[in-house]
């Protein structure tokens, strides 16, 4: 119990200051209730959220205010604090007079001799409909990405017995009977294609299965090799297309990731390189891998028709995507790019100019 000098303490210091201003200016909400359900003092802020008049809201319980699918926890929270216990950090929903609905976050003291209610209140309305994007995009993706292996699946089931044939008939030619030493080159050639083919497709099918599982596998991988063996199936593009490749490891030659991710981001901007190379131009690439302040680093740069970056850096990873007129654009690419880098912990940059070519920088963290 207060002292005598404690209790005139107190008194002293109300009539020195003017507490209604506190109660009037804040733009918290403020409001004090009594145990009957009605509301008895609302702070000016309160009442224009609301967009009622003072007396309407007086007129009527407060549980009149509650959106229909809160009025139930909201009673049975308000029992509790009828006991005497205090209420923190409570969330509900309440329904202006336009039939906005806004999402409120509650503090609450009972005085129980009082049969009174002291609260205050803030709008969280905005974080709530920040956590409902949030939970949309969620949604959203996970969706996209059911889609994807869905259609990874079929894909690499379905090429598998094309890919056999092909295998058969390359092992039914007679390659006796072909005098060509061209055509002898070719086949080889075509022999190691389907066959690597037919190693990705199973590849792919492992992979989905152990993604599924959540066991993605990471090892040392050694980015020479793995490199190698693109450039190794990629051998008659390469070709084709007169495309030069400056590549230096030497700064970091092992990278601890997962294979299979890291094989499908090295393919993609290989091939991007190759297939947005300026016309008549013959496509020059440089890879190297350099040590970084967080990590390990991987840059891929071309001398290619590059993108607008003001235009669509925003867009460039997205699904389905396309910038140039080339019909072999899929817009999945660098999607599964930056998927991969993502799943990998790993960052994705670009530094690109239109007509100025493009360079990519893959950032791993140790």
């Amino acid at each position: 119990m207060p002292k005598p000098q404690a209790r005139m303490d107190l008194k002293i210091i109300e009539s020195e200051y003017d507490l209604e201003p506190f109660f009037s200016l804040s733009h918290d909400y403020l409001c004090i209730a009594g145990f009957d359900g009605y509301f008895r003092k609302i702070n000016p802020a309160f009442i224009k959220l609301m967009g009622y008049t003072l007396e309407e809201l007086f007129a009527s319980p407060i549980s009149h205010f509650v959106h229909p699918e809160d009025k139930k926890n909201t009673a049975e929270t308000r029992a509790k604090v009828l006991e005497g216990l205090p209420l923190l950090h409570f969330q509900n929903r309440y329904i202006t007079k336009t039939g906005e609905i806004v999402w409120l976050t509650w503090t609450s003291i009972p005085v129980p001799e009082k049969e009174l209610i002291y609260a205050i209140s803030k709008n969280i309305t905005h974080i709530k409909r920040l956590e409902e994007d949030r939970h949309f995009r969620i949604r959203d993706l996970t969706s996209k990405n059911s889609g994807l292996t869905q259609l990874s699946y079929t894909t690499a089931h379905d090429l598998r017995s094309p890919v056999n044939n092909l295998i058969s008939l390359v092992n039914l030619l007679d390659r006796s009977k072909i005098q060509d030493e061209e055509t002898l080159s070719c086949l080889d050639l075509l022999e190691i294609s389907v066959y690597k083919l037919k190693d990705t497709l199973n590849n792919q099918v492992d992979h989905l299965k152990e993604n599924l599982l959540l066991k993605p596998s990471v090892k040392p991988v050694n980015l020479k090799e793995l490199l190698d063996s693109i450039l190794n199936s990629l051998g008659s593009l390469i070709v084709e297309t007169r495309t030069s490749l400056e590549i230096d490891f030497s700064e970091i030659e092992f990278l601890r990731v997962n294979q299979f991710y890291l094989h499908s981001i090295f393919l993609n901007l290989i091939t991007n390189s190759i297939k947005y190379a300026k016309p008549g131009i013959p496509p020059r690439i440089s890879i190297y891998s350099k040590r970084n302040e967080a990590g390990a680093e991987v840059r891929f740069s071309d001398n290619g028709i590059g993108f607008d970056l003001k235009r669509n850096g925003n867009e460039l990873f997205g699904l389905h995507q396309v910038f140039t007129n080339n019909k072999d654009s899929k817009g999945i690419g660098l999607y599964l790019v930056k998927s991969y880098m993502t799943s990998l912990g790993g960052e994705i940059d670009v530094v690109s100019k239109t007509g100025d070519g493009t360079t990519f920088i893959l950032s791993f963290k140790d």
